[in-house]
């Protein structure tokens, strides 16, 4: 009797002691996270300027024009677009940058540090570079094909479509790649040493050994990574609306720049919270048709 009661007493304890360290973190998880979840369907039914007190219901009116919105589906195909050619871009390169450090070692760790210098800049202040890098006027690109040419040559890979879209493209995998170098890293120092030691003991080869042994153990962490970059591909904003505001002619549309547009420039609070909940949608519905697709082996 008195251990099934001293057993209770200190489940209890455990429960009371979870309760109230976890309180806190769940209140804001609440409150930064799922209210404003309910609040943007709920705001999606009504017609309103985010401004005045007066909200006219308009049901599922903002829903309808949701589905025949012709630049909201373009704007999710401009997302698509990036999507799939951030996971093409980052991850691959990511990886090989990782492996180069996983092999070399320490007399390399001067890399992780100038390669991982991109992420730690603000996606803002990166815009603003890489405006100037590819200004028409004097950038980079038409620096070099002017002394390639020997005379004036404009390169302008911000004011026409499609090369808009792929050089934004371009700058987001220059700043978000050192993340998955990272990713990858702590992925190989989780590899148990005494895998490649008996590798080479059987005669393998430093090739066969990451392509047989340690990058298909990377497979949960590969999975995880394309999964975050697909999710964060759906949403990016800040960089595309410092440098293009979505143009030219919307060729760089984003379904975040696009909400933005409509609920703090045109004062569309309502379609515009559509919009989100639009966004919201086809993003889980995305990642969670990838996780069930995107299987892999997690033990071995």
């Amino acid at each position: 009797m008195k251990n099934n009661s001293l057993e209770k007493a200190r489940a209890k304890s455990t429960a009371i002691a979870a309760t109230v360290f976890l309180a806190p973190a769940l209140l804001l998880i609440l409150i930064y996270m799922i209210y404003p979840i309910f609040d943007t369907f709920r705001t999606s039914v009504y017609k309103w300027n985010g401004i005045s007190a007066d909200k006219i219901f308009v049901g599922m009116e903002n829903w309808k024009t949701l589905i025949s919105d012709q630049v909201f589906w373009m704007s999710f195909g401009h997302n698509i677009v990036v999507m799939i050619f951030s996971i093409l871009l980052q991850i691959p390169i990511g990886l090989l940058l990782a492996t180069f450090l996983d092999a070399t070692g320490k007399k390399t760790n001067i890399f992780k540090i100038i390669w991982f210098f991109p992420y730690l800049m603000s996606s803002v202040a990166i815009a603003f570079l890489f405006n100037y890098i590819l200004s028409t006027n004097d950038g980079l690109f038409t620096g070099i094909a002017t002394f390639i040419n020997g005379k004036r040559t404009i390169i302008d890979l911000l004011g026409k479509n499609p090369q808009a879209l792929f050089a934004v493209i371009g700058v987001m995998a220059w700043q978000f790649t050192p993340f998955y170098m990272v990713y990858f890293i702590a992925g190989y120092s989780n590899i148990d040493a005494s895998l490649y030691e008996a590798a080479v003991i059987d005669g393998c080869t430093r090739k066969d050994y990451l392509f047989k042994i340690a990058i298909p153990l990377l497979g949960p962490i590969f999975k995880t990574a394309c999964t975050m970059s697909l999710i964060g591909s759906l949403k990016y904003f800040d960089m595309v609306f410092n440098m293009t505001q979505g143009g030219p002619a919307r060729g760089t549309e984003l379904m975040a720049t696009y909400m933005y547009r409509l609920s703090f420039s045109e004062f569309n609070m309502g379609y515009g919270s559509c919009v989100a909940a639009g966004m919201f949608i086809l993003i889980t519905f995305i990642a969670l048709l990838f996780n069930r697709i995107f299987v892999v082996k997690e033990d071995y």
